[in-house]
């Protein structure tokens, strides 16, 4: 176990009895070291992750269809962005199928709401991120009615059998849930509003989804509960502590990527053979 960590990070995360609504978002599960030796332990473990995804990409290289797939689901602010900045940007890029879904196009709404979905999974080798997810098809559409009750209900057994046919080509699915409380989240759009480098950041609309707290902490619960499965859990992630959620998240991929049991693909030729030429040449 790494250090510092007293529980797994796949265990002190997963979701199974976590009530949103009594989450504490400044928490840090199964961690027991300050900021301090959580850069620490940051910089330490993305050196793992790094190593693990250049076998994941090298394997795919030579036909491996094995995958991984990080879904990052989150509330305005959470720090799904900061994620994909500071631990999938600590990684060969080459290597990484980074998609982000915001409100679907004209044509992505003429298709079913996982066809653009299954555009953007991973290739063999490939480390996916989604930056939001098919999960927006029960949090926003559920919160604001974008469809009725009718057609997103039976979304939740859609998306389960979703993920247990990714699982099935061998991609592996690690999804976290990171949420921040509402005084944090103040305080970060605020800081938005105040730093000429950070409006670009803001939306208006991201105040007035504050009003519908209560609403998506009842849609987010029921999608915890709904579409944690064995083959795709989810793990909750309390972000208020911006350092906490990197080192959590990155820890979650390296156990995900270890689980694979990786080593370097083996040489497609003769090594003596190509000595020789090589010395010739």
């Amino acid at each position: 176990m790494a250090k510092y960590w007293t529980t797994p990070a796949v265990e002190a995360l997963r979701a199974d009895g976590v009530r949103i609504s009594e989450l504490d978002t400044s928490a840090t599960p199964g961690f027991t070291g300050d900021k301090a030796a959580g850069v620490e332990s940051l910089a330490e473990r993305t050196a793992v992750l790094s190593g693990l995804q250049e076998k994941l990409y090298a394997n795919g290289r030579s036909g491996d269809k094995r995958s991984v797939l990080l879904v990052l689901q989150g509330m305005d602010t959470a720090g799904k962005g900061g994620i994909v900045r500071h631990v999938i940007g600590s990684v060969d890029p080459q290597g990484v199928d980074h998609a982000a879904f915001g409100v679907p196009t004209p044509e992505e709404k003429r298709h079913h709401y996982l066809w653009r979905i299954r555009k953007a999974l991973p290739r063999g080798g490939q480390l996916g991120v989604f930056d939001r997810s098919h999960y927006e098809d029960v949090l926003v559409v559920r919160v604001h009615d974008l469809v009725p009750r009718s057609e997103w209900e039976p979304r939740y057994d859609e998306i389960n059998a979703f993920e247990q046919e990714l699982a099935d080509e061998d991609t592996t699915v690690v999804k976290v849930a990171m949420f921040v409380s509402l005084d944090e989240q103040k305080r970060r759009l605020r800081e938005r509003l105040e730093r000429p480098d950070k409006y670009w950041k803001f939306n208006p609309s991201d105040i007035d989804e504050r009003a519908y707290w209560p609403a998506y902490q009842e849609a987010y619960q029921a999608m915890l509960e709904r579409t944690s499965t064995d083959v795709a859990p989810w793990y909750v992630i309390p972000a208020d502590r911006k350092w906490f959620a990197r080192l959590a998240i990155t820890e979650l991929l390296v156990e995900a990527l270890e689980t694979l049991d990786l080593d370097w693909p083996k040489a497609g030729f003769d090594i003596q053979e190509q000595l020789r030429r090589l010395e010739q040449a």
